[in-house]
């Protein structure tokens, strides 16, 4: 049996504000200040059982009929008792007030859904409680997301992790404004308790030697697009506090540690200081990384990305299709890029005859002008060391994907460095990754994973509602987001406006964590079934504040979450 805690009001039902089973009303002592928006809050029924509510709405109102007569009600304006000057006693007339609370039902203990009665006392839960509200007693897969501050308890908050990355459902969408939604942060420490749980698991069956109940094989992708927080995923956060740490193991139960089996790919680039790649690393984190064995530097020589060259367009607009006439024309080896072009220079050479017309011999179905378009937009990768003509040293691989892909291991964490890349780089890069994810999950085998999270941030670059309809990218991100669970590929994706991005990614995520936004995104209709005290406390959640939902949740819940347990360079 459910204890009951501290009792604070009683339900009031009136003829123009009545129970229903969805709601009801209850006053309060107007000096309690126990309660905030998503406190959770129970009333007995007759027959024994407990409904549950969240509240929403938290009013306070006196017997005064305007201000005008609040004001007159003051002495016209006093503020302070004339005779008493210290004293806080303002005015001659003592106005009738009280405080009223609306709250919304989430739970009955015997799914009686029947009004609450005028006049039942409403109290305060225990954690149990608050709990069994909720619905995280019954969460089945556990996975920790965080905890709930309620009137100075910590409850850790637990979701259904096969409504995260499957079967029952999958992915899930971060959103907040930049600097201070911590929106990375908190899908790191996701994933961080994912890893855990499954390394734990996996531990586990290989003691027991039991082969029927081997826990799923899940590998992590991690595309790094800004900064260099992610590139020391591996190291200890040095400045967690002993405060923090006992979250971690008391109210969470995890392990304050850094992720594990973590491997790292720099693109090549030409910094002799940073092990020559293009990166935001630090030397130090990028040299001990390289002697550890766990980083290598990519690049792509012509022949291996012939049929990739898509991706290099993926956000220009090209309503015409000529871009993909080219495209095509080039990987059916039309001429003048037949398979004697087998490196860069020769692909800018062959692009070159074409537009400067040296060769007037060459015919093509597509425009001059239109070649002329494409070299001027290819023009900017001529510089770039990303693109070579061959390997450099034991160090580098020119098949990143295949290097990603071969014996990829239950629990691996691969992050794929891209954040110094020229934007449309950056796009066929990550473009690249994601087709062979596709097609990898599409043919699987026994060494294949059951599932690959793939971590992108900036979601907006490839999937926003501006990206054009033709882009090779958003197809993908399309076809992961509508029958990824299907495959095992789940999508983990940030951005900063959850309103720009495209209907059908965000309406798949089954996941949705709501980080601090301003007061002109709230009003998006991504957020109609918030009601106007939780949008208005959107626009002002602290750091480490977000609210979340899941399937397995009766409710929206407000959660926190502690600092990073992997170094932070920023």
């Amino acid at each position: 049996m459910i204890q009951k805690g501290k009792t604070i009001g009683k339900v009031s039902a009136t003829e123009k504000n009545p129970s229903t089973i969805d709601y009801f009303y209850f006053w309060m002592d107007s000096n309690s200040d126990e309660l905030s928006p998503f406190d959770v809050v129970m009333v007995e029924n007759p027959n024994k059982s407990i409904t549950y509510a969240i509240v929403e709405e938290i009013n306070h109102v006196t017997d005064s009929s305007s201000h005008f007569t609040s004001y007159i009600s003051s002495e016209f304006g006093a503020l302070a008792d004339s005779s008493n000057p210290n004293s806080d006693e303002t005015g001659n007339t003592n106005r009738l007030s009280f405080s009223y609370v609306k709250a919304k039902v989430v739970h009955n203990t015997d799914n009686k859904y029947t009004p609450v009665l005028h006049d039942r006392p409403v109290c305060l839960c225990t954690p149990d409680g608050i709990r069994e509200a909720l619905g995280l007693t019954e969460v089945k897969n556990p996975l920790t997301c965080g905890y709930m501050k309620m009137y100075g308890n910590k409850v850790k908050v637990e979701i259904n992790d096969h409504f995260l990355i499957g079967p029952d459902g999958a992915h899930l969408n971060v959103s907040g404004i930049s600097g201070l939604a911590c929106k990375t942060s908190y899908t790191m420490f996701l994933l961080n308790a994912l890893q855990q749980k499954y390394i734990k698991l996996w531990k586990e069956s290989q003691e027991h030697d039991d082969e029927d109940n081997k826990p799923q094989k899940i590998a992590y992708l991690i595309f790094n697009v800004k900064g260099r927080d992610l590139l020391t995923l591996d190291v200890p956060n040095e400045k967690l506090s002993n405060d923090q740490k006992n979250i971690y193991l008391n109210d969470l139960g995890l392990k304050p540690e850094p992720f594990k089996q973590v491997y790292y790919y720099y693109p090549y680039g030409d910094n002799a200081n940073r092990k020559f790649t293009q990166s935001n690393g630090t030397p130090e984190d990028i040299e001990r990384q390289f002697i550890d064995k766990s980083a290598c530097r990519y690049f792509y020589d012509f022949e291996s990305c012939r049929d990739k060259l898509q991706y290099l367009f993926s956000n220009e607009p090209d309503p015409s299709g000529t871009l993909e006439s080219i495209i095509s024309h080039i990987l059916d080896y039309g001429q003048p890029f037949d398979k004697s072009v087998k490196t860069w220079s020769d692909f800018y050479f062959a692009l070159q005859k074409l537009t400067t017309g040296s060769s007037g011999e060459i015919q093509t179905p597509i425009t001059l002008a239109s070649w002329k378009k494409f070299a001027r937009i290819v023009q900017k990768f001529k510089t770039e060391l990303l693109f070579g003509d061959k390997g450099y040293d034991k160090d580098d691989t020119n098949d990143l994907t295949s290097h990603i892909f071969d014996n990829l291991k239950p629990n691996d964490v691969k992050v794929i460095d891209i954040a110094q890349l020229d934007p449309s780089i950056q796009g066929f890069v990550f473009g690249d990754v994601i087709q062979q994810v596709v097609e990898r999950m599409s043919a699987k085998d026994e060494n294949t994973p059951d599932q690959i999270v793939i971590f992108v941030d900036e979601l907006n670059k490839y999937a926003s509602n501006d990206v054009p309809k033709t882009s090779p990218i958003l197809r993908h991100l399309l076809d992961i987001t509508e029958r990824g669970r299907a495959l095992g590929i789940i999508l983990f994706s940030v951005e900063q406006f959850r309103s720009a991005i495209h209907d059908r990614v965000k309406g798949n995520c089954a996941n949705s964590a709501y980080g601090r936004t301003n007061f002109v995104e709230v009003t998006k209709p991504d957020y109609h079934f918030f009601g106007n005290i939780y949008k208005n406390m959107m626009t002002r959640l602290a750091p480490g504040e977000y609210i979340i939902s899941n399937p397995a949740l009766r409710s929206l819940v407000s959660i926190e979450f502690p600092y990073p347990t992997f170094k932070s360079n920023n």
